[in-house]
């Protein structure tokens, strides 16, 4: 019997994308489908895509709610079933969809995603034009009144809860209550209250049936004072509720044999082609046309968390050594300018593109020799995933995600011939250098080097056990 599945979600690529939560969702809907479940995801229709709305179907008209008029409609795109929030009051606006154009939290951002969640809570109660979801599956603390709402409203259904990072709450002034249409009586510390506010993700995690995370490392990491910003204390009281259920990515839009975006195709067996790649990167940051030195990458938001402030102080010795670097990626402006300077006293070895570029994304993946994620916490992590897949080597930090997903090159994984990857740790600038000098000793023996290559591209970074794992859960959900 196939399972109805509504995941309530901010983002979902390929259409509107902030971070790994869009890949997420874009992917876990189409790889349900091998395992009796349909699903489908309940999206605000923001500017950016305004042209999802053109033969989109209106499928429920919820009046007036959140201080403007709000319809739901359904359409099909990229393979995807979504119900589209058509809130113009809400969504209809410039800037990014959580920030304004002077980069500020949109002051209203508790009532877009209050609707979010009480949306995803009524159709589960109600159904929507005849389909009724057997277990409802937010996300982030955007959707974190989900659970809330249901209850609220005395709904039944199943609650799924995914932690994609506890960094961002969804933290908002008591004084909100009354437009989020919030019980006060749940402003407790049993219920949404959190420090005086109220709290979307806290909320969430109090009533959902099921919370899960995106690594079996962070739901360990998450329990602990270091890691659970503030809400440790939630999550060893639900324990037996937490799992941790590794990300994986879209294997068919990210597969090096099959990749329009690259300057040549390539496989395991044909990695003397990935060298084509490498000069296009060269060539389009202009750093020359000679592939003998080792390429290293970032593709990454440029924050504190990602530790990116490591990278700018490991990279000097290594480009001294001949190594060369390019940057994608866009955050914090000191950090933006961190790396622009050092484009500026390495112009012929480091090239860095301030901004997001889905193709140039992949491009750098195939091309670069190695990539850097030297995260402070990565709840998972998907940037070491691709690489992987294109024959990349992560050199990670251990923690979350990426200490589950990358097996280290060290001699005994070396000689049993398992490696995939570099890891490291304290994450300290001192031990990325190290590990970044680990990397191009092993470099340095082109065998070795490839062997590991092959490895990371042969290993499982694709949904087939996670979505598995998630349908599990959702079966035994509604079956109680």
């Amino acid at each position: 019997m196939t399972l109805k599945q509504l995941s309530v979600a901010s983002e979902c690529a390929p259409f509107v994308k902030t971070g790994g939560l869009a890949d997420v969702v874009g992917a876990l809907g189409p790889v349900l489908g091998a395992h009796d479940v349909e699903c489908r995801v309940l999206l605000p229709l923001y500017r950016q895509i305004a042209h999802l709305a053109k033969g989109a179907k209106e499928v429920m008209n919820a009046g007036s709610r959140f201080g403007g008029p709000v319809r739901v409609l359904a359409r099909r795109a990229s393979g995807i079933d979504l119900l589209l929030i058509d809130a113009p009051h809400l969504y209809d606006r410039p800037g990014q969809i959580y920030l304004n154009e002077s980069g500020v939290d949109w002051a209203d951002n508790h009532l877009r995603f209050g609707l979010l969640s009480w949306l995803g809570a009524e159709i589960g109660q109600n159904g929507i034009a005849g389909w009724m979801p057997d277990v409802i599956h937010a996300h982030d603390w955007q959707a974190g009144l989900t659970p809330v709402y249901a209850r609220q409203n005395g709904s039944t259904v199943p609650c799924v809860l995914t932690i994609h990072n506890i960094a961002f709450q969804g933290n908002f002034p008591a004084t909100t209550m009354g437009a989020l249409g919030l019980d006060p009586e749940g402003f407790t510390q049993d219920g949404f209250e959190y420090f005086g506010y109220v709290s979307f993700l806290k909320g969430g995690l109090m009533l959902a049936d099921q919370i899960t995370t995106v690594s079996p490392t962070y739901a360990r990491e998450l329990m602990t004072p270091e890691f659970g910003m503030g809400l440790e204390g939630v999550l060893v009281a639900r324990k037996s509720d937490l799992s941790g259920i590794l990300n994986g990515i879209d294997m068919i839009a990210w597969d090096p044999a099959t990749d329009p975006a690259l300057a040549q195709n390539y496989t395991s067996r044909t990695l003397a082609k990935k060298a084509v790649n490498k000069k296009a990167v060269l060539a389009r940051f202009g750093l020359g046309t000679d592939t003998a030195a080792p390429l290293f990458s970032v593709i990454s938001r440029l924050s504190e968390q990602k530790g990116l402030d490591l990278a700018l102080q490991a990279l000097p010795a290594i480009l001294g050594k001949g190594a060369r670097f390019v940057l994608l990626g866009s955050g914090a402006p000191e950090l933006e300018q961190g790396f622009k300077d050092l484009a500026h006293r390495y112009p012929n070895s480091v090239g860095v593109e301030i901004g997001f570029n889905e193709d140039l994304a992949h491009l750098i993946q195939a091309g670069a020799d190695a990539t850097l994620v030297p995260s402070r916490f990565e709840p998972c992590g998907l940037t070491q995933l691709c690489a992987m897949r294109y024959g990349t080597l992560p050199i990670v930090s251990v923690t979350g995600g990426l200490a589950d997903t990358v097996i280290d090159a060290n001699e005994a994984a070396l000689a049993a011939g398992c490696a995939t990857g570099i890891q490291f740790a304290p994450t300290t600038a001192a031990k990325l250098g190290d590990a970044i000098d680990r990397a191009m000793a092993i470099y340095a023996d082109t065998k070795a080097w490839q062997k590991i290559q092959r490895n990371a591209m042969k290993h499982p970074v694709g949904w087939d056990v996670s979505a598995q794992r998630m349908a599990d859960i959702y079966h035994r959900l509604a079956g109680a």
